[in-house]
């Protein structure tokens, strides 16, 4: 083996060992628990600690004839349809303004953007404080002479609620995003069209939104994973009440696991959940394919 050879060997000794650690944690944290819910998904489990024995799709059949399970299918879809395009909507909007040269326009998007930073489980106890009876909104709103909401614990109230949560957390995160998307558009793009006599919104509508196709895509495909596996806000202020009004399907799957010990229920859940988050992901990257030929 010449030097050429010796040296092409040594490199790629030295990739392996760069890759290794993330190929054996992309095994251990998402390969081996996708193969093991598959397993139990197709096998019943009692109890959590009997040996398990074959019961190939019956689990899947007991799934969807339970109505506490299709309930959560329906406030997930119910979910998303609503808070997917609410995000990104407010998200484009945010990022437009904040990307125009206007006074305090770093502070501000620094403001929206923190909440990303804060950990999802204590911004969840964050907005638990305030939706209080005796919190600081219900406080504001007497300021007003207007009575009190119940949030969290009303049926009607309580799914709103975690989408103002989950939006507040979540739209800095896609701004930021999207911001990036816009400081690419080439300035004589815009130029141009004024020169056409378009206004801002017909700018907007045909050089901003068809040059950030790809980026508005990127957000559109990931906040829907996102939100189909919102768990912590859930878990923290309502545990799927009240009267199952927020019981989307991670906290389906997280009650199943870890409060009625039904693994092979849970597993089952968690294939029916990564079915339907590929399926849309599909979709999505279909419809989008088709915008851009």
């Amino acid at each position: 083996m010449g030097a050429h050879g010796r040296g092409r060997t040594r490199d790629l000794r030295v990739a392996a060992g760069f890759l290794a650690p993330a190929v054996v944690a992309a095994v251990l944290l998402r390969l081996w628990p996708t193969v093991r819910a598959f397993w139990d998904s197709l096998h019943s489990t009692p109890l959590g600690v009997e040996a398990p024995f074959w019961v190939g799709l019956d689990q899947f059949a007991a799934l969807f004839d339970d109505p506490g399970f299709r309930n959560s299918l329906e406030i997930t879809a119910l979910f998303g349809i609503i808070v997917n395009p609410l995000q990104i909507v407010v998200a484009l909007a945010l990022a437009t303004l904040f990307n125009q040269r206007i006074r305090g326009a770093g502070l501000m998007r620094s403001l929206v953007f923190l909440p990303v930073a804060i950990p999802q489980s204590v911004s969840a106890v964050i907005w638990a404080v305030a939706f209080r009876p005796d919190g600081p909104l219900n406080g504001t709103l007497a300021l007003f002479g207007l009575g009190g909401l119940a949030y969290t614990s009303s049926p009607t109230q309580a799914l709103p609620s975690i989408m103002l949560v989950v939006s507040w957390i979540g739209v800095g995160y896609w701004m930021m995003f999207l911001i990036a998307g816009l400081k690419e558009i080439d300035p004589a793009l815009y130029d141009a069209a004024a020169l056409d006599g378009a206004g801002a919104w017909a700018r907007f509508r045909y050089v901003t939104v068809p040059q950030l196709r790809r980026q508005l895509g990127f957000v559109l495909v990931a906040d829907t994973v996102s939100n189909l596996l919102l768990f912590a806000p859930v878990q923290i202020l309502t545990k799927g009440g009240p009267n199952g009004r927020t019981d989307v399907l991670m906290n389906d799957i997280f009650e199943r696991a870890y409060t009625q010990a039904d693994v092979g229920g849970a597993a089952a859940a968690t294939v029916v959940l990564v079915v339907v988050a590929l399926a849309i992901v599909i979709v999505q990257f279909r419809l989008l394919s088709r915008s851009e030929a």
